[in-house]
């Protein structure tokens, strides 16, 4: 979610199965498929940026292991600085 206030502009990270509320701002998705068992009109998805999340091979390889997350942080921001999703990044920013 961004809200974008006179100054400043504040990005907040919430779970798509939380109920959306109009003080959320702009909603935006960031993964790879949609989230099972919310509807569209339910989640209230302005922008869905899938190819900003982490590739399919790094969520594989990271399995949700405690031990690896460091590294798949690292390996996630690395993802971030291609060109393609850099753009794709500085658009949404732009926002």
């Amino acid at each position: 979610m961004i809200s974008n206030g006179a100054d400043t502009a504040m990005i907040q990270i919430k779970r798509v199965y939380g109920d959306a509320r109009s003080s959320n701002g702009m909603r935006i998705l960031v993964d790879r498929v949609w989230p099972r068992g919310v509807s569209k009109e339910r989640a209230r998805i302005v922008v869905w940026q899938r190819e900003l999340a982490p590739t399919t091979a790094l969520r594989k390889w990271f399995g949700h292991d405690p031990a690896k997350w460091e590294e798949f942080r690292r390996r996630y921001r690395e993802e971030l600085r291609r060109p393609a999703q850099a753009k794709v990044l500085h658009r949404l920013a732009e926002r």
